[in-house]
């Protein structure tokens, strides 16, 4: 079995060799390891390994994690990529660098009021629901190009560009990549500060490739890294 210092150099070389191909520079992609289930023993070892940006789904989880003394105080960011409720953003504000998973306006307007009442800035992104598939999270792209303008004037809180879980279909999949890619073009164009729309989080372990290729920003890779859970 490979160590998990070992699976992520293979997994950045495929990384290069994609934006190779794709005439991307490699520096435009940021590996986020999907962390959510392992533990600090195994989140440690990538850390030391280099990797930097870690990604968690459950609030309670991530919250022990932070405080472990193996990852405490330890320069990690940390992304919030599983779904958000409102009613859990109080416990996150402030403690990871980007959320992923925001899926609904009062959601976006909580993580605004809490900041606010900190004193910081937080940054996120829409989720979008591009297969369609009703047990998915996220916006139908035609509701979240509506609700735009709502988003931007949201105080101390960035909109920072969108993310999206795909099919698991290959063709499908690169499909879904490619309409997120065009959905933040829309987006951009409705954006006052179009410039600060940069991301596109999409891609796991067993697609980030085809992602790469279209447009992908921050890929979410797990199973890749960490091994079955």
């Amino acid at each position: 079995m490979e160590s998990i210092a070992a699976n992520l150099a293979a997994i950045r070389l495929r990384i290069d060799a994609a934006c190779l191909k794709n005439h991307r520079d490699p520096s435009t992609v940021r590996l986020i390891a999907v962390s959510k289930t392992k533990q600090a023993e195994q989140i440690r070892e990538a850390f030391d390994a280099g990797q930097i940006d870690f990604g968690e789904s459950y609030v309670q989880e991530f919250l022990d994690k932070m405080s472990d003394p193996l990852l405490e105080n330890q320069p990690l960011r940390w992304h919030f990529i599983g779904h958000l409720q409102s009613n859990k953003v109080r416990s996150i504000i402030g403690k990871v660098a980007l959320i992923h998973g925001v899926d609904r306006l009062s959601t976006a307007e909580e993580l605004s009021r809490r900041a606010l009442q900190h004193g910081i800035e937080a940054e996120y992104l829409l989720e979008v629901n591009t297969s369609g598939e009703a047990s998915k999270y996220g916006f139908e792209p035609e509701e979240l190009l509506r609700q735009a303008p709502s988003f931007f004037m949201l105080p101390n809180c960035t909109l920072r560009g969108l993310m999206t879980i795909a099919s698991p279909d290959p063709a499908l999949a690169r499909y879904e990549f490619r309409r997120l890619h065009r959905l933040l073009d829309e987006l951009r164009e409705l954006a006052p500060e179009p410039s600060i729309l940069t991301e596109l989080s999409m891609g796991m372990s067993q697609d980030f490739e085809a992602a790469i290729a279209e447009g992908a920003t921050l890929i979410r890779v797990g199973t890749a890294i960490f091994g079955w859970r």
